[in-house]
C-alpha cells in the first residue's frame, strides 16, 4: 500500500469512527423508505404515534418560548432540525407550524422519499444524508430526535452532535425506548413478533434508560428536564403518561 492510499485508507476509517451512523441500521429503514407514508404498511405504528409526540413538541415549543397555544405558527421565524427523520413524518408538521426545516437522516432512500413528499405538499424543507455530522458547525433553535438514540453507534456522542446543534436559548427534544422489561416485550415480543413494527428494527440492549440520557444531555452541556412518559393500550393506542416505562420524552435547553 502506498503512503497515498494509506492515507486515505486512514482517513475513511477516521470518518466512519466518527460517524454516529450504523450502517445496518440505515440499510433496515431505507428498505422502508417507499412505504413510509403509507399509514396502512410498515410504518404503521409511526403514524399511529405521530399525533402524540407531535402533541409533545407543540406544548414544549410553546412552554419554552411562552407562545399562544391556539396559534397556528409557533415555529414562524424559527430553524428547525430534525435528526433521523425518516421520510418527513416529523419533519412535515413542524414546517406547517412555521419553522424553517432541516431533516437529517442516515439513509438516503428516506431523504430521497421525504424531499419527493415535501415537493409535492408544496413544503420546503432541506434534508441532507448522513447522521448528526451532516449539519455540524450549524444552529438550530429547535432540534428534534425522536425514537432515533437507540440505533446510532455512540450515544455519547450523538447527543453531543445534538446538544451543538441547539442555538443559545434553543430548545432540544428527544424520545427513545426505556431498557425495561415492558419495553422488550411490547416492543420485541409483541411488536415485532406480531409484526406490528418490522422485525429487526429495535435492539433492547441499545435502549438507554432516562438516567442514562439526562447523563449524556448534562455531560453535552444542557439543562434537562424531567421525562415525559409515553404509554400504550390496545383501547387508547398511544397516549402521554406518568409512566416512563415503555417509552420517555426529554427537552433540554442551552442557556
Amino acid at each position: 500500500m502506498t503512503n497515498a492510499s494509506n492515507d486515505s485508507f486512514m482517513s475513511a476509517n477516521a470518518v466512519a469512527a466518527q460517524s454516529s451512523v450504523v450502517a445496518r441500521e440505515a440499510a433496515h429503514f431505507g428498505q422502508l423508505a417507499a412505504d413510509w407514508w403509507n399509514p396502512h404498511g410498515s410504518s404503521a405504528m409511526l403514524h399511529r404515534l405521530n399525533p402524540v409526540r407531535l402533541g409533545f413538541v407543540r406544548a414544549a415549543i410553546d412552554s419554552h418560548w411562552g407562545g399562544d397555544a391556539a396559534g397556528f405558527t409557533p415555529l414562524d421565524g424559527r430553524t428547525v432540525l430534525d435528526v433521523g427523520c425518516g421520510a418527513g413524518l416529523l419533519a412535515e408538521p413542524l414546517a406547517r407550524l412555521g419553522g424553517q426545516v432541516t431533516g437529517v437522516d442516515a439513509a438516503p432512500e428516506n431523504v430521497g422519499a421525504a424531499a419527493a413528499h415535501a415537493a409535492q405538499g408544496g413544503l420546503a424543507i432541506e434534508y441532507l444524508a448522513g447522521g448528526v455530522e451532516a449539519i455540524a458547525g450549524r444552529r438550530f433553535d429547535l432540534v428534534t430526535s425522536l425514537e432515533v438514540i437507540e440505533h446510532v453507534a455512540d450515544p455519547a456522542a450523538f447527543v453531543r452532535g445534538l446538544a451543538d446543534a441547539v442555538a443559545p436559548g434553543g430548545l432540544l427534544v428527544v424520545s427513545t425506548p426505556n431498557r425495561t422489561a415492558l419495553s422488550r416485550l411490547a416492543m420485541i415480543a409483541l411488536g415485532e413478533g406480531l409484526g406490528m413494527i418490522p422485525r429487526g428494527t429495535h435492539d433492547w440492549d441499545r435502549f438507554l434508560t432516562p438516567d442514562e440520557l439526562t447523563a449524556h444531555l448534562r455531560a453535552a452541556g444542557m439543562t434537562v428536564s424531567p421525562p415525559s412518559g409515553l404509554a400504550f393500550t390496545a383501547a387508547r393506542g398511544f397516549t402521554l403518561s406518568d409512566d416512563i416505562a415503555l417509552d420517555y420524552f426529554l427537552t433540554a435547553t442551552r442557556d
